[in-house]
Parts: C-alpha cells; structure tokens; sequence
C-alpha cells in the first residue's frame, strides 16, 4: 500500500517534478487514477527502473513541497 495519497491536482504537479528528473519519460503516458496510488507505483517503478522505497520517497519528497521547483 503506497504511503502517500494523490489527488488529479497534486498529481500534476508531482508529474511535472518526474518528468523534470526523468526527461525520457516525456512521451510516456503515465496514467493516474485517484485511489489507485499503488498502480501508479508499479508502473513508475517499471518506467525508471528503481525499487518502490525510491518511486515513494521521491513522490513524498514532491508532495512535501508541492510550489518549488526542486525534486
């Protein structure tokens, strides 16, 4: 269970702090569906090949400053 819960807005702007670090991913789609935080997980893990205590922290660390810039 994903520790961190998202909604539509807080996940824009969480995304555009992913794509910054994670240029590749720009012509991915990354779909999100509120509730289903660990779906959206799983598939950041597959798309930046990193284990899931990586995918939350740097989600949490977006969350914990929503406005700045810095990932």
């Amino acid at each position: 269970m994903a520790s961190f819960t998202l909604t539509p807005e807080t996940w824009k702007k969480v995304k555009i702090k992913f794509l910054r670090k994670y240029r590749e991913l720009a012509n991915v789609e990354i779909s999100f569906v509120p509730g289903q935080e660990d779906e959206l997980v799983q598939q950041l893990m597959t798309l930046v090949k990193r284990d899931r205590e990586y995918v939350e922290f740097t989600i949490e660390k977006a969350l914990a400053d929503p406005e700045g810039n810095r990932l």
